[in-house]
């Protein structure tokens, strides 16, 4: 079962960029959602970094991406 945040979740975005390695949404979004960090957070409604990862590690390559482009 796919998490139902998924269709608005940077991850997804990140990924079909190709920025992302597709384990991390194979292994959480597509898989353990309920481990998530990120859901979690989004469950209790605490705001997050769109540069963080499903573990709760912070990707700064992504988040200067976001700077950079400006497009997520």
């Amino acid at each position: 079962m796919t998490c139902k945040w998924y269709p608005v979740c940077p991850m997804k975005r990140y990924m079909d960029a190709g920025l992302l390695d597709p384990k991390w949404v194979d292994t959480f979004c597509k898989g353990g959602w309920e481990r998530c960090v990120r859901y979690e957070m989004e469950e209790r409604g605490e705001p997050h970094p769109d540069w963080m990862l499903p573990d709760g590690s912070l990707d700064e390559a992504l988040r200067d991406e976001k700077r950079g482009q400006n497009r997520f």
